[in-house]
């Protein structure tokens, strides 16, 4: 089978985008496996997927597929390509679109000079939401990760996170600590994880230990998530600039019932074929 794909990032976080309207498409986790291997295959962090809605009220369905072939419910840089794919191929031509995701509906702005905004939807704070096994909910947990006590503050944007603020980040532990808290048993989905230092209310720095994939360069959910757990722990503004690896995204939450919007680049790379 040959197949169709786009190669694109939002700040190096690095996607295969496989039209699944034109042309349906299903492929197995070995495929998609395959085409994430960076040195037998494209080479990605996710394959996004775009198919036809499923529901009246909405104009795609959006699947996003990690690089060891498992699905997963959200993912904000791959929502922001998204949206460039679908506006720049004339497959929408509203100022706003709505997006199946395993997460909740996404609403897409249209694309603006390469910028994408995204509304991200409410976070979720409550330990069964996440899901992450918990009494009650709490601004703050103490997470025992192989005898050492790790202070996290948790949330679901869609998926879930568990955030830890470090007063450097560059000599955080990111390897180590993502691994062990990504299939920690209180997390009975595995989670991101995210390490962020607080630069000032308006300003942070992040980097994302992902589920399925290892640090990337960039993590849009997991921006938001950060300064969902900021705002919550009463550490952050309503707006803040988070700075990752790759790149910064803009961020903000009026807390409470609201949704969380994020602000970032989306760049398409190149077209080709893959043969499986």
């Amino acid at each position: 089978m040959r197949l169709r794909f786009t190669k694109m990032h939002g700040l190096g976080n690095d996607f295969v985008v496989l039209d699944g309207v034109r042309e349906p498409i299903a492929l197995s986790p070995a495929q998609l496996k395959h085409i994430a291997d960076r040195h037998f295959g494209v080479g990605c962090d996710q394959v996004l997927l775009i198919e036809p809605p499923t529901s009246g009220d909405t104009d795609f369905r959006y699947r996003i597929f990690n690089a060891d072939g498992g699905e997963v419910e959200q993912c904000g840089n791959g929502a922001r390509c998204f949206a460039l794919y679908v506006y720049e191929e004339g497959m929408a031509t509203s100022a706003e679109i709505r997006v199946e995701t395993a997460g909740g509906i996404l609403r897409l702005a249209r694309p603006v000079d390469g910028r994408v905004t995204v509304d991200m939807g409410v976070p979720e704070f409550e330990p069964e939401a996440i899901p992450f096994l918990a009494e009650r909910r709490q601004q703050r947990y103490a997470l025992d990760v192989e005898g050492e006590a790790v202070q996290i503050g948790a949330v679901s944007m869609g998926n879930p996170h568990a955030v830890i603020q470090v007063p450097d980040l560059e000599q955080a532990p990111v390897q180590l600590l993502g691994e062990r808290i990504e299939h920690h048993p209180r997390f009975p989905r595995r989670v991101n994880v995210g390490f962020m230092q607080v630069l000032n209310e308006h300003r942070i720095r992040l980097r994302v230990f992902e589920r399925g994939v290892g640090e990337t360069l960039a993590c849009g959910s997991g921006a938001c998530a950060a300064v969902a757990v900021g705002r919550d722990q009463e550490l952050l503004a309503e707006r803040v600039r988070v700075e990752l690896p790759g790149g910064e995204l803009v961020v903000s939450w009026p807390g409470a019932t609201s949704s969380v919007s994020m602000t970032g680049p989306a760049v398409r790379v190149y077209e080709g074929q893959i043969e499986l």
